[in-house]
């Protein structure tokens, strides 16, 4: 099948159907954004090249209807939000938009959205699909707007011939509510068609919809039904109907349906109904039931020529299929008899039961009309009963059982055969032959994607060849019959095809109507026929011929079809043809000749070719015919030529005298002939009688250097005429082939005999014998033939007989003979002289005995090797006898003359004595070994118990065990392997499962004695358990010490820690690994060896362990294996003797992990081998990577020579240790200065040696420059000596200051993990109040055009874009400038223009960088409804961009946003991610800003610099000690409203205060929501009541009541403002305090506003003394920043809580007190403060990592945008050749972590409507800051001098960048993002957000840069063929023409 895909033509841009389209609905009304979106789309393709496509596709497109229009063969395909217009090969003739549509089910269609606020954009599905011949009109009804309907035109799909501007709800023709079934029927009626349409119960706006009415198609209102019929019902929700198809004949309508009764009937039922074409009132309606016996449902059905098929459900639950036939005759029958009975009797039959019913709850009732009523109103009346329901079923039994449910059904009616196809659920089709009562299934094919069900709609072509088939993402085109695709006559006839058949004469599969003479018997060959045969050739006389002669051939052909008097056969004998003569069934051929027949193939004696009977070019039937070649048959059988001839397949005959094999009849030359055997009746026949050597007349034996004759016998020599010949022997010795002269020697008869010339054979190979052919020839070269294989023996006596023993039991027709002349050996008996031949052979001799020792019991088998011991056993039988004690020889163990294996007798204990054996006749033969008989004793046994699972090593003690060469040992009844070698004093074995703990004997068997140990047994015990193992970790140089708990260990003797390692295939192995089977061997004598440390397993892992220590019944300890390089650890486990019990099952499930070895730098920087040079008393600072990951602290060792150096930390980059006080002594052979050696496990890292600094020693001076040296070091020292004495009083004091200062360090080191602990648990219970809050409210997420435009245009406020402002009479100047906007936004769809366009802009110097940002973000605007073509420009421009940087330096790719592609790639970004954001990022985000916020909140912020107490950022840290304690007012938010309880400070200003409380009293309202909070004023007011209780009255105090007014600050009367003397708080006013020019801002505390106070927000009063009277902007301000930071008025400064710049106020010496003076050396070392940022990243720890997990997881699925951007990404890189990963990671985090995430974790406004304040702010940026460093993969490195913002998340920082190498890796390996996966994403978000932004003001901003360079532009469209060939300039200047004079009215 070919997937049509269209292309556009080479001049036009891209066509849209190969992308989603753009959100733009033909039917959707006006909307703000409407100049945005694509009001229609209608392209019209030329013919496509292709000459036939079978498929239609188009890409994001469901398809619903298929409608043909007969007349012209034209397909239409309705879809959801598109119709095409297909030809009859599918190709694309034109297209039509028909949505998404602005649209509601619940509202009426309407023109102006604000009638329906509920409506969004909803997809169009296609209802109804009809074709009005007649009118050459297209009807389709979609889903929108109540189901209206339009009509077009057919061929001009485009053509809108009639749509509803307002349709009423008469016109509301199909359901508009998904799964709802809407069927119809255009009929033809006197002068019009009309609309039958029938629907299933919909939308509440559609319920009183009639289930099935007629419309016009004409008129002033199409679709409508006013004054037409319809089918009335009482409730339509009663019977639920829906409508499965609906058919038409000549006479009537049918609809088939399924339904329920009424309500008390609940059970569903299918149904027909009927209703006579010419009743537009449906009077006629009239419903019977259909039953397919035993099955469900009808599902499908359709109309063929008399009958009705339905496809009915079936099976569980409906998961199959029943097809069901109903004659159309019986159908009409019993509409009838239901209407009769109707009409005339009541409704009831014969027997007074109810047969026929008024349906559907109307009031009208069966009646008694006169009884030829029926005849007279055969289609009803207004009289007459309607609507009429049937209560009889028509029942019918299952043709056919599918195992799919059937969605689609169609039929053929063709030759006489009905065809019913049907199309299942899943996307497969099937055709079945309905014959007679049976349907036969004879073909299936999936059509569809699997599991894509078959539309409803199957269409035959008006052909009826071809079947259109429709699924939701295709249309196929399938051809009914597949007749020519049956390429003979077999297939034909296999395929049973009812509509094929063989056609004889024309040679292929057609259709009957296709064979010319198909009714003549036998030329149309039908596979359902009765004995349907192909033709065939039924015999051949002869079935063979020779080629060289020509003859006739006979075929025999039954069924032969007759030719016309001038037409004729002929056979065609491969490419030779001859003429046929037919007589009857006989067909008779001439052979052709020979030289007209290929070449025999080589090494074959004939040809095959096919002989076919012709008709004209056409074979009618063939079959295989041979020609042989007699005189090839004898190169087959080169050894009997002969008899290869005679009996061969072919009639071939032999002749004796030329040796010729030919096909006459006798042989040319005056000779014999022997005849083929296949030959009867002469004498001379097969193989017997031809010439021929039968066998050897003497033995077949020949020994080599002997002269021997050889005699061979043979028969039928006298068929050789003429004189005698001679003869000649052959022999083919290995190499050679030796010649023989040979005489011939007549016997009687036609038998005789040859002789061989006699012949000396020397000796070959070492084999004794050796087989070699013989063959005969006379003359030259005639052979004659062998009757059989035949061969002499060649052999050699010396061969395989070593000595008289083997000799003489050679074989005796051999004659080999012992020869003890010269130098003994085995000879043939003639060759050797009489007098050296050996009568007797000398005694045994024997070279070995096992073994040398036996228990005296006998019994042991005793091996004995030698020569001469006997021929044969009768010689040995009582010939052995050991310590002169008989030994009984095993016969099956024998072996002649060199093994003896005999049995000991049983002898005395020490008895002592040789091996004897004596042969009679011969001297006995005796061993130089003795052997002994000894009792072996068991002693003792070591160790006496072990574990039941087995493998405890045993040693078992004693004398003697070295007995016999057979030992086993048992423990109890269970074998003990025995771990060779078994020493004399020990036998060494491995114990064995035991069921159950107890005693078990151990006992050892020596070959038959058995031998227990009684002075004790072993115990087995309880296996180990074990409980505990840790470390759990090691680094992969292994030796970390793991203790393992447990019970029971003291029981195991080689506890080992083994791992398993996965190794790759090149990985070499490390010294001294083994293969597992081979164990260590060792001596007596020898220690035991130790097990190696790797064993190579089978499988290819290998496995490393070591054994571990014993050190209590309860700890073993044991260090970790080694891992080597390149191995990757599998399973960590002990073994326990046979236990193995994994590490995770030992640690309580904790598996062990490798990490990575340590590196550590030289301790030098100068290298290793420079000595680094030591200070004493200095703390040695080693740094390195990953120091920690394996080990503690305490378990590493350095030593620095023999001496060791103290760690006293050991972080993950450093290890500090405090090295000796004085310099140690260096080890041996390490050089003169000590080395520095870490020690950590097995790894042992030497880092350089090392100097220790002191004073040198110089030479030894004079004694007189030693007294002169002394007194100037005197005069010096005495010098010295007094300023020391000053230095060291002033550094004593600053010494102890220092100390405290470490101290106070230390506690608050100590003190914060509490204090983070207690912040986080108050933060937590914060935000859980905060998350209950949000399950009411929400979060308050910004809408996505806020959210767009902040994106796109960021620092411009909230309103970037000012929309259009249109005033009266300006309507007709703005036409000309919209319409040259909507023609730029046209032009910008054309690719080559928006590219030369953006190049053009950027090439410009004048072009700024913000400029290049602004356009970006207008195009990401103005194509924002196509994000599809705005993702291909996208990529065009990065892979631009990609080839620029790749010359330069890659990795500087999209590190900035210096072109347009960047910005617009963060356009992008922002908005493929926005959904992300809101389902899965922006909660963590929300809450991380929420906590920062409440922790900055509950510490002092000076409002004045803006620094704070609880912060991230060190710069907006508050490092003074400010005194401030927690209050909580009651807030009346309003009049009515209950209190809100509110928690400050009263260190906070007013304003702060009022934000607080709105931040409490808002809680849960977006922060563009609530009221400014300059524009509120805070107030407070005190009743009358008891002291400390505080009652709510107003929104403002009293100045002169309550408890504590007297105590406020006095306020001059005209200061007082508010109502009735209340009191307005504010930051500034005449009760501040000003103090030498500095003026402190007011706070509750100055006010002396207890706790539980009451106030009250109102409404700023004008000159109300606020600090900031700024009316609210138009656009809402972005922050807030600190209050007057260095402002000044008037020469005074505000402060509040710190002064910007401390002045002393005098020096007046007094003593301070000891507070103050810890607070002046806490100023002096602000940095004791900087703990507050531990405290506070601590407490935010949680919530940091939260955001950072939701950003970088891949637990939900990745947003296919970032998917697709990698992707994209590693595209490039492979494309440039970039193999640098470090690269691509760059790109991935320049494009998406640090383009788009960080800048949403620095700016949480752009994505939720809230306040930011700038502490939040300065918080965030640590945290970016921190997301940004774990983003790179350079090194994070920090240090003593790093900046605070860098250490507090350096331990952090590596974990982070592992999540982000996991994140990148995780989505390397999901599954690709396919380009149409993308495209339709990307259409669902151009439809879900094209209304957001102003896309009008976006190309009008865009007009501006255009117009700015528009003459480079034009020259740039100018210069660029393509452009010229598309008009693209001209196109501009049309725009500008229109633009021009209007672009800043706009």
């Amino acid at each position: 099948m070919l997937d049509f895909q269209p292309l556009p033509p080479p001049t036009l841009a891209p066509r849209p159907w190969l992308r989603p389209l753009p959100a733009g609905p033909v039917m959707a009304p006006w909307h703000p954004f409407g100049p945005c979106l694509l009001v229609a789309l209608l392209l019209l393709c030329p013919p496509w090249p292709l000459a036939r496509a079978h498929r239609f596709s188009a890409p994001n497109t469901t398809f619903n209807h298929l409608a043909l229009d007969p007349a012209s063969n034209t397909l239409y395909v309705g879809a959801a939000n598109r119709l095409f217009q297909l030809s009859a090969e599918l190709e694309l003739q034109a297209l039509a938009v028909t949505g998404p549509v602005l649209d509601s089910p619940d509202c009426v269609p309407f023109r102006d959205p604000a009638e329906c606020p509920q409506a969004r954009l909803v997809d169009n599905a296609n209802q109804l699909l009809l074709v009005s011949g007649r009118a050459r009109e297209l009807v389709a009804c979609g889903r929108v707007r109540q189901g209206v309907c339009e009509k077009r035109r057919l061929g001009d799909l485009g053509t809108v011939l009639y749509q509803a501007e307002d349709p009423g709800d008469g016109q509301f023709v199909a359901a508009n509510t998904p799964g709802v079934a809407t069927v119809g029927l255009v009929v033809a009626a006197p002068g019009r068609d009309l609309l039958l349409v029938a629907r299933g119960s919909a939308g509440k706006l559609s319920g009183g919809v009639p289930p099935l009415t007629v419309r016009q198609l004409a008129g002033p209102q199409p679709f409508s039904g006013e004054g037409l019929g319809r089918l009335v019902v009482g409730d339509f929700s009663d019977y639920n109907s829906t409508y499965v198809a609906a058919f038409a004949d000549a006479r009537s309508a049918y609809f088939v349906f399924r339904r329920r009764g009424a309500r008390a009937q609940a059970e569903y039922r299918s149904y027909v109904a009927r209703v006579c074409l010419g009743d537009v009132n449906l009077y006629s309606y009239v419903e019977v039931p259909l039953s397919c016996r035993g099955q469900g449902l009808i599902q499908a059905a359709f109309l063929a020529p008399s009958i009705l098929l339905g496809a009915f459900a079936a099976g569980p639950r409906g998961a199959q299929a029943a097809l069901c036939a109903f004659p159309l005759a019986e159908l009409d029958g019993s509409m009838e008899r239901a209407r009769r009975l109707c009409y005339t009797a009541g409704g009831r039959g014969p027997g007074g039961e109810e047969e026929a019913a008024v349906e559907y709850g109307v009031t009208s009732r069966c009646v008694t009309l006169p009884p030829d009523a029926p005849e007279s109103y055969p289609c009803g009346d207004e009289h007459t009963p309607s609507p009429i329901a049937g209560r009889q079923p028509l029942e019918a039994a299952p043709l056919l059982q599918l195992r799919q449910p059937v969605h689609a059904v169609a039929a053929l009616r063709a030759d006489g055969h009905t065809i019913a196809f049907l199309g299942d659920a899943q996307g497969q089709l099937h055709k079945v032959f309905l014959n007679g009562s049976l349907g036969e299934m004879y073909h299936s094919q999936q059509v569809g994607p699997p599991g894509s069900p078959v539309g409803p709609d199957l269409l035959l072509d008006s052909t009826g060849s071809h079947l259109y088939v429709l699924t939701a993402q295709q249309v196929d085109r399938v051809p009914v019959a597949v007749c020519l695709r049956l390429p003979d006559c077999a297939s034909c006839l296999q395929a049973r095809d009812p509509l094929c058949g063989w056609c004889v004469l024309q040679g292929r599969c057609t259709r009957r109507s296709q064979c010319e003479r198909a009714a003549q018997p036998h030329q149309w060959l039908w596979s359902y026929e009765p004995d349907s045969r192909c033709l065939h050739v039924q015999g051949l006389l002869p079935a063979q011929h020779p080629r060289e002669e020509q003859g006739q051939v006979t075929l025999s052909v039954p069924r032969l079809p007759s030719l016309g008097a001038d037409e004729h056969f002929h056979c065609a004998f491969g490419d030779h043809d001859s003429l046929a003569h037919v007589e009857g069934t006989r067909v008779a051929c001439l052979t052709p000749p020979q030289d007209q027949l290929p070449l025999n193939p080589p090494g074959k004696d004939h040809i095959t070719l096919t002989l076919a009977l012709m008709f004209e070019d056409v074979p009618v039937a063939a079959a295989n015919f041979s020609f042989y070649d007699c005189s090839s048959v004898p190169a087959s059988a080169e050894a009997a030529p002969c008899r290869a001839c005679v009996s061969s397949v072919w009639r071939c005959r032999w002749c004796p005298q030329s040796s010729r094999c030919i096909s006459g009849e006798h042989c040319p030359e005056d000779g014999r002939t022997i005849y083929s055997e296949q030959e009867v009746g002469v004498q001379m026949r097969g193989p017997g009688a031809c010439p021929q050597v039968e066998g050897l007349a003497g033995p077949s034996l020949v020994p080599v250097g002997w002269e021997s004759r050889l005699v061979l016998r043979v028969r039928n020599l006298q068929h050789f005429r003429g004189r005698p010949a001679s003869y000649h022997c052959w022999l083919e010795l290995p190499g050679e082939v030796q010649r023989l002269p040979a005489s011939l020697e007549p016997v009687a008869g036609d038998a005789g005999l040859i002789a061989c010339q006699a012949q000396r054979f020397q000796p070959f190979m070492a084999q004794q014998e050796l087989p070699v052919p013989i063959y005969i020839t006379r003359g030259e070269g005639q052979r004659l033939d062998n009757a059989r294989s035949l061969h002499v023996t060649l052999y050699d006596c010396a061969v395989g007989r070593p000595d008289c023993s083997h000799c003489q039991a050679a074989d005796g027709s051999l004659g080999c003979r012992w020869c003890s002349h010269d130098q003994p050996a085995c000879r043939y008996g003639p060759l050797c002289p009489p007098e050296a031949v050996a009568s007797q052979c000398p005694k045994p001799s024997i070279d070995a005995v096992e073994p040398l020792t036996g228990p005296p019991e006998g019994g042991l088998a005793l091996t004995i090797l030698g020569s001469n011991l006997g021929r044969g056993f009768a010689d040995v039988r009582d010939a052995v006898s050991v310590a002169g004690r008989p030994c009984s020889p095993d016969p099956s163990l024998y072996r002649t003359s060199a093994r003896i294996v005999c049995v000991t007798s049983p002898a005395p204990n020490g008895t002592t004595g040789p091996i004897q054996v004596a042969i009679k006749g011969q001297s006995p033969g005796i061993s130089a070994q003795h052997f002994t008989y000894q009792d072996p004793v068991l002693l003792s046994l070591s160790p006496q118990s072990g574990p039941q699972a087995g493998g405890t090593q045993l040693t078992i003690h004693g004398w003697h065990l070295q007995t016999g060469g057979n030992i086993s040992a048992y423990v109890g009844s269970l074998p003990c392997p025995i771990q060779e070698p078994v020493c004399p004093a020990a036998i060494v074995c491995r114990t064995m499962p035991q069921a159950a703990p107890g005693e078990a004997a151990v006992h050892v068997v020596f070959g038959q004695a058995q031998r227990r140990l009684h002075a004790s047994s072993f115990r087995y015990v309880a296996n180990p358990q074990l409980l505990a193992a840790e470390p759990s970790v090691s680094f992969r140089g292994g030796g970390r010490l793991i203790r393992v708990r447990g019970t029971g260990l003291d029981v195991v003797r080689w506890p080992r820690l083994s791992v398993w390692l996965e190794v790759p295939a090149d990985f070499q192995a490390p010294a001294g690994t083994q293969p597992q089977d081979v164990a260590p061997r060792r001596s007596c004598e020898a220690p035991a060896v130790p097990p190696p440390a790797c064993v190579q397993l089978e499988g290819g892992l290998l496995q490393c362990s070591t054994v571990c220590s014993v050190n209590s019944p309860s700890l073993l300890l044991c260090r970790s294996p080694a891992v080597p390089d390149g191995a990757r650890p599998q399973r960590v486990f002990f073994t326990l003797d046979n236990l193995r019990v994994d590490f995770a099952s030992a640690s309580g499930g904790q598996d062990f992990l490798y990490q990575p070895n340590p590196r550590l730098a030289p301790l030098s920087r100068e290298g290793p081998a420079r000595p680094y040079r030591l200070k004493p008393g200095h703390v040695l600072d080693v740094e390195g990577e990953g120091l920690s990951l394996g080990i503690s602290k305490e378990e590493v060792r350095v030593h620095i020579g023999d001496s060791e150096c103290l760690v006293k930390t050991l972080t993950l980059t450093h290890l500090y240790c405090e090295p000796p006080p004085r310099a140690p002594r260096p080890t041996n052979g390490s050089g003169p200065l000590p080395q520095f050696v870490v020690q950590m496990g097995n790894m042992r890292l030497a880092l350089g040696p090392v100097q220790y600094e002191a004073e040198p020693t110089g030479p030894a001076f004079p004694a007189q420059a030693q007294v002169g040296l002394g007194l100037g070091a005197g005069v010096l020292i005495a010098a010295v000596l007094l300023l020391t004495l000053m230095y060291r009083q002033k550094s004593r004091q600053a010494l102890r200051d220092y100390q405290k200062v470490l101290v106070q360090l230390e506690n608050l080191e100590i003190g914060v993990g509490d204090q983070c602990r207690k912040e986080f648990t108050d933060l937590m219970t914060e935000m859980t109040d905060l998350s209950s809050d949000l399950e009411t409210s929400g979060i308050p997420f910004l809408d996505y055009r806020t959210y767009a435009e902040r994106v796109f245009f960021p620092g411009q406020g909230s309103c970037p874009l000012q929309p259009v402002l249109e005033g009266p009479g300006e309507e007709g100047c703005r036409a000309p400038v919209r319409q040259g906007l909507t023609q730029l936004s046209n032009l910008l769809n054309s690719k080559l223009f928006l590219l030369t366009l953006i190049r053009t802009l950027e090439e410009q110097p004048s072009f700024s960088q913000r400029d290049r940002c602004h356009v970006a973000s207008l195009l990401s605007l103005a194509l924002h409804s196509k994000l599809e073509y705005l993702t291909d420009i996208l990529t065009t421009l990065l892979g631009d961009l990609a080839a620029h940087y790749v010359h330069r330096n890659p990795k500087l790719m999209l590190r900035r946003t210096e072109t347009m592609v960047e910005k617009l790639l963060t356009n992008w970004l922002a908005v493929c991610l926005y959904a992300f954001l809101r389902e899965a990022a922006g909660e963590p985000l929300y809450m991380l800003l929420r906590a920062i916020q409440c922790q900055v909140d509950k510490g002092p912020v000076d409002a004045v610099t803006g620094k704070a107490k609880r912060t991230l950022n060190d710069g907006r840290l508050l490092r003074e000690d400010v005194d401030f304690r927690p209050l909580t007012l009651m807030v009346l938010p309003g009049a009515g409203a209950p209190r809100v309880p509110t928690r400050v400070l009263d260190t906070d200003t007013i304003t702060q205060v009022k934000e607080k409380v709105l931040d409490q009293v808002y809680r849960g309202t977006p922060f563009s929501q609530r009221p400014p909070v300059h524009a509120l004023d805070l107030g407070e007011r005190a009743r009358p009541g008891p002291c400390g209780r505080l009652r709510p009255a107003a929104l403002s105090v009293h100045l002169r009541q309550g408890c504590w007014a007297d105590q406020l600050p006095r306020v001059p009367p005209e200061w007082r403002s508010g109502l009735a003397g209340h009191l307005t708080l504010s930051d500034e006013d005449l009760t501040s305090v000003t103090h030498n020019r500095w003026k402190r801002l007011n706070t509750l505390q100055h006010y002396k506003v207890p706790d539980g106070a009451t106030v009250g927000l109102i409404p700023q009063l004008p000159n109300g003394g606020t600090i900031s009277q700024n009316p609210a902007p138009s656009c809402p301000s972005e922050e807030n920043t600190p209050m007057l930071e260095d402002g000044e008025e008037g020469g005074v400064r505000l402060w509040h809580l710190v002064k910007a710049a401390e002045d002393p106020e005098g020096a007046k010496p007094r003593r301070s007190s000891l507070r103050e003076r810890e607070r002046a050396r806490a100023k002096a070392i602000p940095e004791i403060y900087l703990t507050r940022l531990l405290s506070m990243k601590g407490t935010l720890q949680k919530f940091v990592d939260d955001a950072f997990q939701a950003i970088l997881s891949v637990n939900r699925p990745v947003p296919i945008a970032v998917k697709y951007l990698f992707d994209f990404l590693d595209e490039l890189a492979e494309k440039h050749g970039i193999e640098d990963p470090e690269t691509v990671h760059i790109w991935k985090t320049n494009s998406l972590l640090l383009r788009f995430w960080v800048n949403t974790l620095k700016n949480p406004q752009l994505i939720f409507d809230v306040r930011v304040s700038d502490n939040a702010d300065a918080t965030l940026a640590v945290i970016a800051q921190t997301f940004i460093d774990s983003c790179t993969t350079s090194e994070h490195k920090v240090g003593r001098d790093s900046p605070v913002n860098k250490l507090l998340y350096a331990r952090e920082i590596p974990r982070y960048k592992q999540m982000v190498e996991r994140y990148y890796a995780d989505i390397r390996q999901s599954s690709p993002a396919g380009y149409q996966e993308m495209n339709s994403a990307l259409a669902e978000l151009s439809g879900k957000y094209a209304s957001a932004p102003h896309c009008l003001e976006a190309l009008q901003g865009l007009y501006r840069h255009i117009h700015r360079y528009y003459d480079q532009i034009i020259c740039a469209l100018e210069g660029d063929p393509a452009g010229q060939k598309m008009q693209l300039a001209c196109r501009l200047q049309q725009i500008a023409a229109l633009v021009e004079n209007k672009v800043t009215d706009l």
